[in-house]
């Protein structure tokens, strides 16, 4: 019986021990297979993972590529504001246009009923005296003095029909061809808001993929790639200034502004800090050509509202004769603008994204410069 004791005691004993191995934590357990011990120690299941190398950073040369690629979206969607713009302006002056036509319309529609009551009591008052038009009345007059004055009122009679007829013509032919016009200008605004809304959608598209194309970049890569852009601007403005421009500009006869000129320098600088919006033309927003136009509008004197009229329809001067309150315009298609402040710089509103800024005017390629009030 006692050996029997001691036989139950060790069994409970050992099963203990296992459970209270069991029990340690971070010990693990697995198949060892038949053959010499290894002497190295198994990992752990709660050993600290390895820490993950960090990602390399984005080389300068693909951040340029960005870059690039950036300027070219923007650039697409310039173009598009641009087109946006002139449909805008077409609708509006076509609707201009169209408000005048339907007033003449309606009042021709009111002369040419006017006209026709007219002739229609002259028809009349021709048979009010027994059914017998005036012309039998004088043809079967005795009396000298009656046929003196049916004469009379005969041909007065008959210059009055006459006129009233050609009247009634002439206001015929004025309400059609306002009317076919008005039918013409009708297709032509529906064209132009087709065209404003493909332009719209081209521009929302391209700003799309620009924040896109930005979003992919880490914090510190966007701000290696805004120091790149300002490197590049700095390079441009550096070689434009290493012509000698201002120099000859400095010497020219032109330099100073005009009081318009001035004028329109005050109004854009009165809006730096407001957000570009395509489209915009103020006061709280603006994209570039709204800059300048509101600007020169503001001085008195108005000027198109794309930069690519302003660069159509603008007097042009060399760059080397420019003032403040010229326009300077950008791009071999014209598609952006700044004014030009003095100093070798512009007041711009840039791009989506960015801010009414002075820069320096040799930043973009300059296609050529316009003067408002030449």
């Amino acid at each position: 019986m006692g050996r029997g004791k001691r036989g139950l005691l060790a069994a409970a004993v050992t099963v203990v021990c296992a459970v209270t191995v069991l029990a340690v934590p971070g010990t693990a357990f697995a198949s060892v297979p038949a053959g010499p011990a290894d002497p190295s120690p198994t990992p752990s299941a709660s050993a600290t993972p390895a820490p993950t190398a960090p990602t390399a950073p984005v080389p300068d040369a693909e951040l340029e590529k960005v870059r690039a690629q950036l300027d070219g979206l923007y650039h697409d969607a310039a173009v598009a504001t641009d087109a946006y713009n002139a449909a805008e302006e077409k609708t509006r002056k076509q609707s201009v246009q169209l408000a005048r036509l339907e007033k003449r319309t309606d009042a021709a529609r009111k002369k040419l009923a006017e006209l026709k009551d007219q002739a229609g009591a002259a028809a009349r008052a021709q048979y009010r005296d027994s059914g017998m038009p005036p012309m039998a009345r004088f043809l079967l007059s005795d009396n000298p003095e009656h046929f003196a004055d049916g004469a009379g009122t005969l041909l007065n009679g008959a210059r009055a029909t006459k006129k009233l007829i050609a009247e009634t013509d002439r206001v015929e032919r004025e309400l059609k061809r306002d009317t076919d016009d008005a039918a013409a200008r009708w297709k032509k605004l529906e064209r132009d808001r087709k065209d404003r809304a493909a332009a719209r959608k081209t521009i929302q598209a391209r700003i799309k993929d620009a924040e896109k194309l930005e979003s992919r970049l880490e914090k510190k890569e966007k701000e290696r790639l805004a120091e790149l852009e300002r490197q590049a601007a700095r390079k441009a403005q550096t070689a434009w200034l290493d012509t000698g421009v201002l120099k000859k500009t400095a010497g020219a006869a032109t330099d100073a502004a005009t009081s318009a000129g001035a004028r329109a320098v005050a109004f854009a600088t009165a809006q730096l800090g407001k957000p570009y919006v395509w489209g915009a033309e103020g006061p709280d927003s603006f994209d570039c050509s709204g800059l300048t136009s509101q600007a020169w509008a503001d001085a008195g004197t108005p000027i198109p509202r794309t930069s690519q009229e302003q660069w159509k329809q603008l007097p042009h001067v060399d760059v080397t004769e420019m003032r403040p309150g010229d326009l300077v315009i950008y791009f071999a298609d014209a598609t952006h603008v700044g004014m030009y402040v003095g100093d070798g710089k512009i007041i711009h509103a840039p791009r989506p994204g960015r801010t009414v800024t002075i820069t320096g005017a040799g930043t973009m390629p300059i296609l050529g410069v316009v003067r408002p009030d030449a």
